[in-house]
């Protein structure tokens, strides 16, 4: 099967995303957050957690755009769902449609019957562009923070339960847990190898500020967490309780200690993302955060397009 380049702007040249490129991405991706956000929110280790999706083909799935100059002006990659990144600089020039046509024409070729974008609300232009291409709204995304201006209070446990941080050791566990809970809403399961990529093995993860709650020797709840230096902030990965111990309060506590746990490491906030499949978005109300910003998931199908 042939490797698909798309048409460029006149100058610019494509090619795919090799292990040493992490770096130069990570520098596009954050100029772009800080363009629309006005500061960086991703980390290296989570755009090789990405390359590294299963099934994810270097060669055929993923697209960098270089200028004239060299550098870097955009990326794209597609492993059933998408991204597109266009560097501000170098908006405005076509970048962006050139990338969305080769983002669907791979996505056909590898036998898709439908293609995912998650936009940004703010990012208007991008918002438009999508719904120009006929993708329609799927879900919603929320960006939530809690801010650490005084040490949070952290309650006391219920009975039986006890609460500790990470440990080397702990990962097969808190993989099974996640994954049992997430069943729920998740369209696929993913493998220990697949999750510990965007958790336990991240440069970023931090074991010390991610806290597991135990009920006698069994895990029922964990908070995996992030430490991001660069955003100066704390973030929260992923949280999970077993469904036979929810409404316990279980989740509240243990956000509870991961964020008294940042604020001890001077961040003075945390952030997490939820979506609307998961529920989950008044569990964190309830405990104090806000909703910073939002982003929707866009799907198009392909099959009869």
């Amino acid at each position: 099967m042939p490797v698909l380049l798309p048409t460029l702007p006149a100058g610019y040249e494509g090619r795919p995303t090799t292990a040493d490129d992490v770096t130069a991405i990570h520098r596009l991706v954050a100029a772009c957050e800080r363009a629309l956000y006005g500061r960086v929110q991703t980390d290296p280790g989570g755009i090789a957690a990405d390359l590294g999706r299963p099934g994810l083909d270097p060669e055929r799935d993923t697209l960098l755009v270089h200028d004239p100059a060299g550098q870097l002006a955009a990326r794209a990659w597609v492993n059933r769902r998408s991204e597109v990144d266009v560097h501000p600089a170098h908006r405005g020039r076509g970048l962006g449609t050139a990338l969305l046509d080769w983002v669907e024409a791979r996505a056909r070729q590898a036998g898709s019957e439908g293609i995912v974008q998650t936009v940004p609300d703010d990012d208007t232009h991008a918002v438009a562009l999508v719904r120009s291409r006929g993708y329609q709204p799927l879900v919603t995304a929320w960006q939530l923070e809690f801010p650490l201006t005084d040490e949070p209070a952290v309650p006391a446990p219920p009975a039986g339960l006890t609460v500790r941080p990470f440990r080397s050791g702990d990962a097969p566990a808190a993989h099974h847990l996640i994954e049992d809970a997430f069943d729920e809403w998740q369209p696929r399961r993913k493998s220990y190898e697949e999750w510990a990529r965007h958790t336990v093995d991240r440069p970023a993860f931090a074991p010390a500020l991610s806290a597991l709650a135990y009920s006698g020797d069994q895990l029922i709840g964990a908070v995996m967490s992030l430490d991001l230096p660069e955003a100066g902030e704390g973030y929260i990965e992923q949280v999970a309780v077993h469904p036979d111990h929810r409404n316990r309060g279980i989740a509240r506590l243990l956000l509870r200690h991961a964020f008294r746990a940042f604020h001890r490491q001077g961040r003075r906030a945390c952030t997490l993302w939820t979506h609307s499949d998961t529920g989950a978005l008044a569990l964190y109300l309830r405990v104090g955060m806000t909703v910073r910003r939002s982003s929707t998931v866009y799907r198009k199908p392909l099959a009869d397009d």
